[in-house]
């Protein structure tokens, strides 16, 4: 019996390169895989926002409406940039790309170094606001959080080590499943809304403060920053373009506009049903789970809405896994990092920065014990 090699069982057979072109992404599979973690933000953008009003009392978190509706044409904004830039840059324009050409290598350097880091804390917020869900339903894991979400990590790389076109098969589902699950809450809850059958939510063994500062202009623009991870992952189908299917501009331009439409609704949405039922942030319970149990209850569909999101907010950290290795091998080439993150792996993707990403990713989720804030 032929010994059993780890490596072939984990990634698999190598590719030759005449199958890169059977290796792209439909626009449905590209949505997953580049969108995940703009959209899986909605679970969290939120939340952000309320941490920060917090601080000057409940009073305060009414301010969460017109901060939301700021950062809602924020995203119109960036993702109308966007749009041009897939079409001016076919092969992959993200900032690194526009930056270095239009204004030189070091506004380029900034950019990209900036993604880099962006990438990388994409990785460990999103899988660790995962788990953060996944605790708000079974208390008793709050403990191994820090193990649960060094797990999750690793089995991210060990997918995307597998390939792109592989690992948008595995993520397309839970994606799907979560947008579904965000609109029947939005759809619910406004029906509840409209017929004045929406509660408040109840929160047992909290006090909250009526006022502990000021409402300053800083704290508003602070919580406006916070509430700018709505706007994470923007960026990714821009800089993912070659892993699309012919025609790329056309079909990466189609997925940018339906992110975009769909991460605003979302987030304007889940923000507005928040505000309803007067949801604060608190340690043991996410703002979102909050939303959902106060519109459903406790049963089946609130449990599926907190796997959903636990699921994508685990696999959004896909979408850095599938940019973060593919910037650092064009900063790679142009000599400013090590040159073997430029080096293509056997299953044809850029295997040195996947297992840096996620060798990165862990230690900050071991430095700082899982916590999101």
């Amino acid at each position: 019996m032929a010994p059993i090699n780890l490596r072939r069982l984990l990634i698999g057979s190598p590719l030759a390169n005449s199958q890169a072109s059977l290796e792209r992404l439909s626009k449905i599979k590209a949505l997953a895989v580049f969108a995940s973690d703009a959209l899986s933000s909605t679970a969290y953008a939120t939340e952000e926002i309320l941490f920060i009003l917090l601080l000057a009392g409940t009073g305060a978190l009414a301010l969460s409406i017109p901060i939301a509706a700021a950062i809602f044409v924020l995203l119109l904004i960036v993702g109308t940039s966007y749009y041009q830039t897939i079409h001016a840059y076919p092969n992959g324009g993200g900032s690194y790309i526009v930056s270095k050409d239009n204004l030189g290598n070091l506004p380029g350097l900034i950019a990209g170094a900036a993604l880099l880091v962006d990438y990388v804390l994409t990785v460990a917020v999103s899988i660790a606001a995962g788990v953060a869900a996944i605790v708000s339903w079974l208390p008793a894991l709050l403990p191994y959080r820090v193990e649960i979400a060094v797990a999750a990590v690793v089995f991210m790389t060990v997918i995307n080590l597998r390939g792109v076109r592989e690992s948008g098969t595995v993520f397309a589902v839970p994606t799907y499943i979560f947008i579904i699950s965000m609109f029947a809450l939005l759809a619910v809850g406004f029906f509840k809304l409209a017929t004045g059958t929406l509660s408040t939510v109840v929160l047992t063994d909290v006090t909250l403060s009526p006022l502990q500062q000021a409402i300053t202009t800083f704290l508003i623009l602070r919580a406006f920053a916070a509430g700018c991870t709505a706007l994470t992952g923007v960026e990714a189908i821009s800089n993912g373009i070659p892993a699309f299917e012919r025609p790329e501009s056309h079909n990466a331009g189609r997925t940018l506009i339906s992110m975009v439409l769909l991460l605003g609704t979302m987030f304007v949405g889940i923000t507005l049903l928040a505000h309803q039922i007067q949801a604060v942030p608190v340690e043991a319970e996410t703002v979102l789970s909050q939303v959902a149990r106060t519109v459903f209850g406790r049963n089946v569909i609130y449990i599926i809405i907190q796997l959903a999101t636990a699921l994508i907010l685990i696999l959004a950290a896909n979408t850095s896994f599938a940019d973060f290795p593919r910037l650092s091998s064009l900063i790679a080439r142009d000599g400013f990092l090590p040159r073997p993150l430029s080096n293509i792996g056997d299953r044809l993707v850029f295997s040195n920065g996947i297992i840096l990403l996620g060798a990165l990713a862990c230690a900050l989720l071991i430095g700082f014990r899982g916590d999101t804030h």
